[in-house]
């Protein structure tokens, strides 16, 4: 069964369905990925990778904001990761993630693939816990961090070569090169706002 959250729309997998929790009293969502799954369109020419699957709802129109704070539970293999995603199809999708990364310290990575991936690594994140943001500023979106969930830092804007209308807007774990990864998503915040100043958000 697919769980709902409050503040959200009805929610539906990307892909196949995956493994969800909701925590009733902490509206705390819990992802399991399966061993191998990860998003990617290597743009070296390598196979691309779908396997994982997204948690999501579909992007209303016009500018919104979604965050929340990130965490993946215990030991964790090289790109473990949750993320909050967009997803048009296979060729059209971003992400944002807590990730970990191959010399074993977790940081901001994030996705942005029009045909094929554009990967780029951010800062190392403090402890095991980060805040991330999507938001959608007119025809472009936004990625931003913050430890505390107060102070806001830039990470990139972007656009996305699909129509709008086709883009859901979740949540998403992954493990790719590890047997399996568990992401815990909680303080979840959606509202239909527009950010005025993309980079001074204390």
């Amino acid at each position: 069964m697919i769980p709902s959250l409050p503040g959200l729309p009805s929610l539906h997998w990307t892909g196949a369905d995956g493994e969800a929790s909701v925590d009733d009293a902490s509206g705390a969502l819990t992802l399991r990925a399966a061993r191998g799954v990860d998003w990617t369109n290597d743009s070296t020419g390598g196979p691309w990778q779908h396997a994982a699957t997204a948690l999501a709802f579909p992007a209303p129109e016009g500018d919104f904001v979604l965050s929340a704070r990130v965490r993946v539970l215990g030991a964790r293999s090289t790109f473990d990761a949750g993320a909050l995603a967009l997803w048009s199809g296979v060729d059209r999708w971003a992400k944002l993630c807590n990730e970990n990364s191959p010399q074993g310290e977790p940081m901001v990575v994030s996705v942005v693939t029009n045909g094929f991936s554009d990967d780029a690594n951010g800062p190392l994140i403090p402890g095991d816990a980060v805040f991330l943001r999507i938001a959608r500023v007119g025809a472009a979106y936004a990625f931003h961090f913050s430890v505390d969930g107060a102070a806001w830092h830039f990470v990139r804007l972007f656009r996305l070569d699909a129509d709008p209308s086709s883009i859901s807007l979740g949540f998403l774990a992954q493990a790719p090169m590890g047997d399996d990864a568990t992401a815990v998503f909680d303080g979840i915040d959606f509202a239909r706002r527009s950010l005025t100043d993309l980079r001074d958000l204390t």
